[in-house]
């Protein structure tokens, strides 16, 4: 999740597993839904589970990356990224061109 912007439909799918599991009384039997889904989302502090929301979580991770691209521009992965996506710019001005990775198209 920290290196490519996963599809919304994998991170439903994800929350609809995690789901199912919580509410699910035993194998093929449906349990009672005592409360909703975005209640338990909720933070612990406010009486909530701490369930995370994977598609906000997933942009968190990849803003992280960006992060460290702008905090350690000597790195060796910021270095490479700069000669190949972004030579006579920063990574702020940087524009999407042709030929790009996954990973840097997500981030």
């Amino acid at each position: 999740m920290g290196c490519f912007l996963l599809p919304k439909s994998v991170c439903e799918d994800m929350k609809r597993i995690i789901a199912k599991f919580w509410w699910q009384k035993s194998f093929g039997k449906r349990g009672i839904h005592w409360c909703s889904w975005n209640s338990l989302c909720e933070l612990k502090e406010f009486g909530g589970l701490g369930f995370r929301n994977f598609a906000k979580f997933n942009l968190a991770l990849l803003a992280k990356q960006g992060w460290r691209l702008l905090e350690n521009p000597n790195s060796p992965l910021a270095q490479t990224l700069k000669a190949k996506y972004y030579p006579n710019s920063d990574f702020l001005n940087s524009e999407l061109g042709n030929l790009l990775s996954y990973t840097w198209k997500s981030i």
